[in-house]
């Protein structure tokens, strides 16, 4: 008994220690946790058709908006100059939860550090990832992002469809700084991911075109699909949307084809449990007499992906392509090739399950088009049509289990 009254006493003794470590301490202590992506946007190059002064950002500080998916207590940021061919200079960066538009909740304000310091240098081509930080991030909220530049260049990694007012300053800002007259830009800049810690579930990525980035949606009202998807899933999984408009599986429409990005855009996330693959239309619309053969090629890849995919472990969901009839897109032989594409979507075994999108926005009178109140040009959904997607998509990922 002696003996185990003084073991007791030195474990007591003990705890004050324990409890008194730094948060990174216990993180390293935590070994059955991982990180896991709440947020993420598909990096792309400027061309000289869309540079304006607002891609250049020397000298000035911009705010800029995400809406996560999953919660968490513990987050970091990564930052992307993946495009660029010189370096990028960051002063500092601070995230705070957003109130209204450029407007911050001051004493929710945190700054972030890289390798222990405020400041870092992005190489060209690359990325990096900050320190792990603090922070009560509530699922589904609205998180603003705040990035102090230093030198910078007109050809900036961005995505221009971020459908997201961003808030652009001259000279450096800090968390009290009042935005209320700052330039406006609806793109993100150098922004690319955001992971959370020791969450209990997992991170859906999906492979987008414009329809999945939310061309046809309503500004700063975060309703693309995706969204309302995470909003039905109750922020219980993250939700990637790696949509870019105007993005081909094969050529080289809007940023690197999906055959070039899939290993690092989807891949490359944090967490993984499931991809959604949902992108074609623009490889049938832009295909010119060889309609054929383009379908041919995109079941190739779709196949690759999935191949790679479950070589990780990973559950692969097939969309169907909507339908795009009163569209220039719009010919019999391209009609027949999506025909083509979604027949082998919903009866391969190469994928998990399918989340069929055209026959949920398929006119019943005419089942070519979309539903004339669903959609904005013929090709793009609009907020309504949205809306049903996300609903649709959010009761079949809980059928497959999500």
């Amino acid at each position: 008994m002696k003996r185990l009254y003084i073991l007791l006493v030195l474990g007591m003794a003990l705890l004050p220690s324990i409890h008194a470590q730094r948060p990174a301490q216990q993180l390293k202590m935590a070994k059955t946790f991982s990180w896991v992506g709440t947020w993420a946007t598909a990096p792309q190059f400027i061309t000289k058709n869309n540079m304006s002064e607002k891609t250049e950002l020397t000298g000035k500080s911009i705010r800029q908006i995400v809406h996560v998916s999953l919660g968490g207590n513990t987050l970091r940021l990564q930052l992307s100059n993946a495009y660029s061919k010189s370096p990028l200079q960051i002063k500092s960066v601070y995230i705070a939860n957003s109130i209204d538009s450029s407007t911050i909740d001051i004493h929710s304000a945190r700054y972030l550090e890289f390798a222990k310091k405020r400041n870092v240098t992005i190489a060209p081509g690359r990325s990096v990832v900050s320190d792990a930080v603090q922070y009560n991030l509530k699922p589904l909220q609205r998180l603003a992002i705040t990035i102090n530049y230093g030198a910078s260049s007109k050809d900036i990694t961005w995505h221009p469809g971020s459908r997201t007012t961003s808030y652009i300053l001259n000279g450096a800002s800090t968390p009290r700084t009042k935005f209320t007259y700052a330039a406006k830009a609806d793109y993100w800049f150098t922004i690319d991911a955001i992971d959370v810690y020791g969450v209990e579930n997992g991170s859906i990525a999906i492979l987008g075109n414009s329809i999945t980035d939310g061309r046809g949606s309503t500004t700063n009202h975060q309703n693309r699909w995706p969204d309302i998807m995470s909003e039905r899933l109750g922020g219980k999984f993250g939700v990637l949307n790696l949509g870019i408009g105007g993005n081909e599986i094969l050529g080289y429409g809007l940023g690197d084809p999906a055959i070039k990005r899939f290993s690092r855009d989807i891949m490359g996330q944090r967490g993984l449990k499931a991809v959604i693959i949902f992108e074609g239309t623009n490889d049938i619309g832009h295909s010119r007499g060889n309609s054929e053969q383009v379908a041919a090629q995109m079941i190739e890849a779709y196949a690759k992906f999935a191949k790679e995919a479950h070589a990780r472990g990973l559950k692969v969901f097939g969309a169907t392509i909507t339908p795009f009839k009163n569209h220039s897109y719009y010919t019999p032989f391209h009609e027949a090739a999506r025909e083509t594409v979604n027949e082998w979507i919903r009866t391969t075994k190469d994928l998990d399950g399918v989340i069929d999108f055209d026959r949920l926005m398929s006119d019943p009178k005419e089942p070519q088009a979309l539903i004339p109140e669903c959609q904005e040009d013929w090709l793009h959904p609009n907020a309504e049509g949205y809306r049903r997607m996300g609903h649709y998509a959010a009761g079949r990922m809980a059928e497959f289990g999500f």
